[in-house]
C-alpha cells in the first residue's frame, strides 16, 4: 500500500529522525503506515508533509512530528501493554499505537469518524485495536486499567477520570490548555501523579459528549 509512496515515508522518517525521534520501533511504525490512506483525496500529496491536515468534522489528523513523539515519550517511561488513546480521528495515530503496542483500545465522539477509521486499520490488517463511540473525557472504565493513555485533543484541565484509569507507573500523555497548549505527562506513582510539561503544542479542542 506504500509503493507509489515509499520514497516520500522515508524521507519523513529522516526528517522525524532530525527533529530528535530516536525510538527505532516507533520509526519504523511511522515508515511502514500509509499516511495518504488517512487523508482526503485532495490532500494525498500533502500526506508524507510534517504537518497537520484537515480531516472534517472540524478534525485533523495530526502532524507526524508529534504522533511520533507522543508515542515514544510513553515508550521511554517504560509503558507497555494495552492503551488507552482518546480521539481516534482519522486513525492514523491508532495505526502507529498498533505496532508499537500490544493492544490498543480508541475512543470517538463523531461517529462517521470512527467508521471510517475502522475500516482503514482493517485494510492494513491491525486487529489489536478496538473502538468505541463516546466521550472520551470518560474515558474507558470498563477495560480499565491502562499501562498508557494518550490524548490527541486539548483539555482545558486535566481530565480526572482518565488519570483515575490508569494503572500504578501508568502515564498518561495530553495537550493541556486553551490558547497556549503544552504537552504533558503525568505518570502514576502509587496515589501520586508526577507532572512534566514536554513542549508547547497546538491541539483541537477536546470536547464532553458524543456525536450520532
Amino acid at each position: 500500500m506504500l509503493s507509489n509512496y515509499q520514497g516520500s515515508a522515508n524521507a519523513l522518517v529522516e526528517l522525524l529522525k532530525q527533529q530528535g525521534v530516536e525510538d527505532e520501533v516507533v520509526l519504523k511504525a511511522i515508515a511502514n503506515t500509509p499516511r495518504h490512506m488517512f487523508v482526503d483525496e485532495v490532500l494525498k500529496h500533502k500526506s508524507y508533509e510534517n504537518t497537520a491536515l484537515p480531516i472534517g468534522q472540524g478534525q485533523t489528523i495530526s502532524q507526524p512530528f508529534i504522533v511520533a513523539k507522543m508515542t515514544e515519550v510513553l515508550k521511554q517511561v517504560g509503558v507497555k501493554g494495552r492503551i488507552l488513546e482518546v480521539g481516534t480521528g482519522s486513525g492514523y495515530q491508532t495505526a502507529v499505537l498498533a505496532q508499537v503496542f500490544e493492544q490498543v483500545f480508541s475512543i470517538e465522539r463523531i461517529k462517521s469518524l470512527q467508521w471510517q477509521a475502522r475500516r482503514r486499520l482493517h485494510l492494513l490488517d491491525l486487529y489489536n485495536v478496538t473502538m468505541k463511540h463516546g466521550d472520551g473525557w470518560k474515558g474507558w472504565a470498563s477495560k480499565a486499567p491502562f499501562a498508557g493513555i494518550i490524548v490527541t485533543a486539548a483539555a482545558q484541565s486535566v481530565p480526572d477520570e482518565l488519570l483515575a484509569q490508569l494503572e500504578d507507573g501508568g502515564a498518561m500523555v495530553i495537550p493541556i490548555g486553551v490558547e497556549a497548549q503544552t504537552l504533558t505527562l503525568f505518570v502514576k506513582q502509587g496515589e501520586q501523579f508526577i507532572r512534566h510539561a514536554l513542549a508547547p503544542v497546538r491541539f483541537v479542542p477536546l470536547v464532553a459528549g458524543e456525536v450520532g
